[in-house]
């Protein structure tokens, strides 16, 4: 029987122990940053792309939500399949299919080629965003995977603040094509980068024993907290021009100032969770992000003061994914690459959830939206605060 255990010295299984060298966390950290501008890119050149296409704004936007699809069922399913490879070939393999997916939106001339370039990419996306937050999990020990997880966070966060204008500029000046071809570039960088990454491998488990996972209650408990905390943010963003009840420049400023203060969330959260813990810093987040939508009922109309509440509510928001895969890699180390793709499908649900409420609520009042998210901010507190997670100090033969 070989057993697989939790200790000081990381996930056992590993091909190393210690944490990540800074160039190793800067190659994946260029990864989620490719991945992330993706998402926010598209969101900016809906009307070129529609125009382009000739199908209306709203059939367009209907890219994103098939993205969001593929990309939470792939997620965990891959980890799952490929839970024996190196992460490096598995980070390699889908940027390759992440950049065909690129190339199929670049050269695309009907909506069925693009939306099925959308499919390609998402699952590209899947296999390596994940693999990203598992690798730089596996290769650092209990001391420094906080950071270590951060640091890969922080290039989605920075694609918060990068991609909009990056998508705005570039729709204005040459097209949403041309925006395709240069994020295949950044995804050429990306899988270059990978060379430099030391071997990873996770425990070999059989494909039974990693599904085991989708009936660990810990498993659920983390992934029902990360729905509840992050749905929120997803409200308030999706909905911010009616929120805010403005559009054009107040708008990129308050998104800017809310990516902004979600990278320096993520800059913050090693340091607390090193000095009081995942759950409590998961806590703090939840309270921030209920307190913050609350306050931005009040500052909605005045622009200048709800860029500023912006800015907040992203620092609470990026006090919220690291402190859960913390957990994740805690709990059930031997499982950790699948629990944390499931935890990405959690943040898409959180996302079309925001969409949903925020759909239903945004007829009623400009308000109704930020009390919503404040009510739903509630709800995590109770999750953040009842919901604990032991180690597993033994598992699986």
């Amino acid at each position: 029987m070989r057993m697989f255990m939790a200790g000081k010295s990381g996930v056992m299984g590993a091909g190393r122990r210690g944490p990540l060298t800074a160039v190793g966390l800067l190659a994946l950290s260029v990864g989620t940053f490719t991945l992330g501008v993706d998402g926010f890119v598209l969101a900016g050149l809906l009307p070129q792309v529609s125009s382009s296409l000739h199908v209306s704004v709203a059939t367009a936007g209907q890219l994103t939500t098939i993205f969001a699809l593929v990309y939470a069922i792939g997620s965990p399913v891959i980890a799952a399949a490929a839970g024996s490879w190196d992460r490096r070939m598995l980070l390699a393999a889908g940027m390759i299919v992440f950049a065909v997916g690129i190339v199929l939106q670049a050269t695309g001339t009907s909506l069925t080629v693009v939306a099925g370039g959308r499919v390609v990419a998402a699952l590209g996306a899947a296999a390596y965003q994940a693999t990203a937050y598992s690798t730089a999990g596996i290769l650092s020990d209990d001391a420094h995977r906080a950071r270590s997880l951060a640091v890969v966070a922080g290039g989605s966060s920075v694609a918060i603040v990068a991609g909009l204008p990056f998508g705005l500029l570039v729709g204005q000046a040459w097209g949403w094509r041309a925006a395709m071809w240069l994020l295949l570039a950044l995804a050429v960088v990306s899988l270059l980068a990978i060379a430099v990454l030391p071997a990873a491998r996770t425990p070999r488990l059989t494909l039974r024993q990693r599904g085991t996972v989708l009936a660990d209650r810990r498993v659920l408990s983390v992934l029902a907290g990360t729905v509840a905390v992050l749905t929120p943010g997803f409200l308030v963003l999706a909905y911010l021009p009616a929120i805010l009840h403005t559009s054009g420049t107040w708008i990129v400023l308050a998104t800017l100032a809310y990516g902004a203060g979600q990278v320096a969330g993520t800059t913050l959260v090693p340091r607390l969770i090193n000095r009081v813990g995942a759950r409590r810093t998961l806590q703090f987040g939840a309270i921030g992000i209920t307190a913050i939508s609350v306050v931005l009922t009040l500052t909605r109309t005045a622009h200048p003061a709800a860029t500023v509440t912006m800015a907040a509510l992203g620092l609470a928001v990026g006090l919220t994914i690291v402190p859960q895969q913390h957990r994740l890699f805690a709990s059930v180390p031997d499982l950790a690459p699948i629990a944390v793709g499931l935890n990405g499908s959690a943040i898409y649900v959180g996302s079309a959830l925001g969409a949903a409420v925020g759909g239903l609520t945004v007829w009623v009042s400009g308000n109704a939206p930020t009390i919503a998210a404040a009510v739903i901010g509630a709800v995590a507190i109770v999750v953040a605060t009842a919901v604990r997670v032991h180690p597993r100090v033994a598992a699986m033969s």
